[in-house]
């Protein structure tokens, strides 16, 4: 597995085998965005690791117990993915690394339905990590008592020969897109994504991608969207993060990759 952006693996791993998110505050749909002073949840890598999760989703079926799936590294999180993992989902057509929830406290923060509520998080996507024909969702929302969704997600996507980033409403029908940028331009370098959700069976989502870190990076894609099926269905909607994948795209899209995560923060309005 390759080695993160100035961080050696053997010097950098602290190893936690695992299953992220953040925030800014949206003033208006898609206005600029404020930093909250105290965030409902801003985790700390070093000091909160996993504990900032409700749990980690990765190598469920046992093939590779000697894989870290999920570690910190530095300031951040490293989300890990190789060719030949297999969810136990799928009939073994789907692989996953993915953390889900977001604590603070030792307290799950719930998203319900009525509710606005601002994430935010900083992400590196190297080169290895492909848009593909079949799903890749890099983030995505569900309601955990059903298990059912995804209902919002953040997808990297191939349209013949050009790669994506979309976040879309994917519940909704034709999977509609909410906003949309090419990828290449922002590869290997950390960017900032930011969503504004308000659950419910006729919700609505906000997303700004922005092409470099930090709340006044510029803008490379932004939209919003009503009537946005995202129902807490009398539980709450839960966020995940991560790679969660079809292997049954192009192979050569399907390489063994990493995802890095770092500067979550979530506030509710």
């Amino acid at each position: 597995m390759p080695d993160s952006p100035g961080f050696p693996r053997r010097t950098a791993l602290r190893t936690i085998v695992v299953s992220a998110l953040a925030l800014p505050v949206l003033a208006g749909p898609l206005a600029r965005c404020a930093i909250a002073a105290s965030p409902l949840w801003h985790p700390d890598p070093v000091k909160d690791g996993l504990k900032a999760f409700e749990g980690v989703e990765a190598d469920r079926g046992g093939l590779h117990p000697d894989r870290k799936y999920v570690v910190v590294e530095g300031n951040h999180y490293r989300f890990n993915i190789w060719r030949d993992d297999r969810d136990t989902t799928g009939g073994g057509e789907r692989q996953r690394t993915e953390t889900k929830g977001m604590v603070q406290n030792g307290s799950a923060l719930k998203m319900r339905d009525g509710e606005t509520w601002t994430l935010s998080y900083e992400m590196f996507i190297p080169a290895s990590l492909h848009g593909t024909s079949r799903f890749t969702h890099i983030f995505q929302t569900k309601t955990p008592a059903t298990n059912d969704g995804p209902w919002v997600t953040l997808d990297l996507v191939r349209d013949g020969g050009v790669e994506m980033i979309s976040a879309r409403a994917y519940a909704n029908p034709g999977s509609p897109s909410i906003a949309a940028a090419k990828l290449a331009p922002l590869r290997d370098k950390w960017i900032t994504v930011e969503w504004t959700l308000t659950p419910g069976d006729a919700g609505a989502a906000a997303c700004v991608i922005r092409s470099d870190a930090g709340a006044g990076a510029p803008i490379a894609a932004q939209g919003s969207k009503t009537g946005v099926k995202l129902p807490d269905q009398g539980d709450y909607v839960r966020p995940k993060w991560g790679i969660y994948r079809s292997v049954e795209s192009a192979q050569s899209d399907i390489l063994d990759t990493y995802l890095l995560f770092r500067n979550y923060r979530a506030d509710r309005k």
